[in-house]
C-alpha cells in the first residue's frame, strides 16, 4: 500500500458499532473481493472490498473477517483469516501480512490462516442461531458477475439450512454513513491531493491539448502523493463532451473558446474525494460562460448551506431545484410559462440540470449512507449542481465535498481548491 499506516483504533471502533447492532447468538462474515482476470495470466489491480476494510483495515486479497460477539471462547469473538504467506509467495508476489502484522493493522488478536476457516466456522456455527450475510444493496449497485461474497452466501445456505439469516447492509448503511474523525482526516488528505492535481493542470491547459494529456498530469500528481490514483474513472470533457454526464473517453482535442469540465478525484487509503471544476481552455471565460458559471456557483453555495442535521435528502433536492429554476430564469434558458406548465415529476429546470445535487462520499465514491432518514452530523456529501446547454457547447458543473456539522454550515474539505472565476483565470495565465 502507498498510504501511511492507519491507527487500528478506527477499525476497533467500527467493529464495536457493528457488533452492537447484531442479534444475540449471531455471526457476521465479510469476504475480500476477487482478483479479476483480464485474459491469459493477467489480472486487474486488486481492490479490497470496502466493508472488510472498514471493519478490519485488512487490505489484502483472500481475507475473511468473522465477528461473533457471543462466542463461548472469547478469542473467537473476532477472527481474521488470511492467506498463509511463504518464501515463494514473498519472492513472486511480495510480502503478505504475518499474523503479527495483521493484528497491528486491525487490532484483532486472533489471526488464523485461510485453510483453517472451514473447520473453525463449522464449530462456531454450532453455537450460533443467525448469520449475517454481506449483500450489496446500494441504490446504484449493478452486479453482473458472481462475487466471492455471493459464492460464500450460496454455499452457506446449502450447508446450514437450519440457521436464520440477516443482512449486514442495513447496519452498514447506518454506521458507514456517519464518519469517524480519522475517516474525515483521510478524506481531507484525498481532497488535498486532488487540489495539487488541479493546481498542476491550470497553467498546463492550452488550446490544442488533448484531454488524455490532462488526465496524465492528474495521475502523475496523485501517485506522487501516495494515492493509488483516481477514486473513480475521471471525466476530462471539453466543449460538447461536457454535456455528456458520464463522458470518460477523454480522447478529444481541447479547442480555443471551449470550456473544459473536470470531474476528477484522488483516492487515499481507499477513501474517495470527488471534485468537479469547469475552466476555459484558453484561460479566459466569455461573458456568457461567466454568467452561467456564476449561476451554478451560486446554486452550489446556497445548496451547501442546506446540508444540516435533520434535513431530508429528497426535500433538499426539491429546494435546490427551486434555486436552479430561479437561475435559469435569469439566464433566459426557461421562462415563467415553462415553470407554470411544468410536469411536477420532471420540472422545467431538469432540461438543463438533469441529475441529483448530492450523494454520500467515503470509502466508495457513491458511499453507503441512509437517504430516507434525516441527515446527521459527520455525514460527508458532495454538492454538485450543473447547467448543460448542448446547443451552445456549454456544460458547467461545480462540485465540492462537505462534512455536516452539529451547528451551522458544513465544513468544505475542498475550500482551498480554486473555484472563483478570477482565481481560475489568474492561475491559468500565470
Amino acid at each position: 500500500m502507498k498510504y501511511l499506516p492507519i491507527s487500528n483504533t478506527l477499525f476497533i471502533k467500527n467493529r464495536a458499532k457493528f457488533t452492537a447492532q447484531m442479534k444475540p447468538k449471531s455471526i457476521a462474515i465479510f469476504n475480500s473481493n476477487d482478483i479479476f482476470n483480464t485474459g491469459a495470466d493477467s489480472t486487474l489491480p486488486f481492490e479490497q472490498h470496502r466493508d472488510i476494510f472498514y471493519l478490519s483495515g485488512a487490505d489484502q486479497e483472500e481475507s475473511i473477517l468473522l465477528l461473533f460477539p457471543d462466542a463461548l471462547n472469547k478469542k473467537h469473538r473476532e477472527i481474521l483469516f488470511l492467506k498463509e504467506t511463504n518464501e515463494h509467495i514473498a519472492i513472486w508476489e511480495g510480502e503478505k501480512y504475518s499474523k503479527e502484522q495483521a493484528t497491528k493493522v486491525s487490532g484483532i488478536k486472533t489471526i488464523y490462516w485461510l485453510q483453517e476457516f472451514k473447520k473453525v466456522f463449522f464449530d462456531l456455527m454450532t453455537e450460533a442461531e443467525t448469520i449475517y450475510f454481506n449483500t450489496n444493496e446500494h441504490y446504484r449497485q449493478s452486479n453482473e458477475i458472481e462475487t466471492r461474497e455471493d459464492r460464500f452466501i450460496k454455499q452457506c445456505k446449502k450447508e446450514f439450512p437450519a440457521h436464520k439469516w440477516e443482512k449486514s447492509n442495513q447496519i452498514l448503511q447506518q454506521i458507514r454513513g456517519v464518519k469517524e474523525p480519522e475517516e474525515i482526516e483521510l478524506m481531507q488528505t484525498a481532497c488535498n491531493i486532488t487540489e495539487k492535481g488541479f493546481r498542476r493542470i491550470l497553467p498546463f491547459v492550452k488550446p490544442g491539448i488533448m484531454e488524455y494529456e490532462i488526465e496524465a498530469e492528474f495521475i502523475h500528481e496523485f501517485i506522487k502523493n501516495r494515492s493509488k490514483g483516481f477514486a473513480y474513472t475521471p471525466i476530462i470533457a471539453s466543449g460538447f463532451n461536457a454535456c455528456v454526464l458520464h463522458y470518460i473517453e477523454n480522447n478529444k482535442v481541447c479547442n480555443d473558446g471551449d470550456l473544459l469540465l473536470l470531474d476528477v478525484g484522488a483516492e487515499y487509503a481507499n477513501y474517495s474525494s470527488d471534485m468537479t471544476r469547469t475552466i476555459p481552455v484558453n484561460g479566459k471565460f466569455t461573458d456568457r460562460q461567466k454568467a452561467i458559471y456564476n449561476a451554478v456557483l451560486r446554486v452550489k453555495n446556497e445548496a451547501t448551506k442546506m446540508l444540516t442535521p435533520g434535513t431530508y435528502w429528497a426535500e433538499y433536492h426539491k429546494e435546490v431545484g427551486k434555486l436552479m429554476t430561479s437561475e435559469l430564469l435569469g439566464l433566459g434558458l426557461i421562462d415563467k410559462t415553462d415553470v407554470k406548465n411544468e410536469n411536477p415529476d420532471w420540472p422545467a429546470y431538469k432540461k438543463y440540470f438533469m441529475h441529483g445535487t448530492s450523494h454520500h462520499l467515503g470509502l466508495d465514491t457513491h458511499d453507503y449512507g441512509p437517504l430516507k432518514t434525516p441527515m446527521k452530523a459527520n455525514m460527508v456529501f458532495t454538492v454538485e449542481p450543473g447547467i448543460y446547454i448542448p446547443e451552445e457547447r456549454i456544460g458547467i458543473r461545480i462540485e465540492d465535498d462537505v462534512v455536516i456539522q452539529d451547528q451551522g454550515a458544513p465544513v468544505n474539505l475542498m475550500k482551498n481548491i480554486p473555484i472563483e472565476v478570477e482565481e481560475i483565470e489568474d492561475l491559468m495565465n500565470s
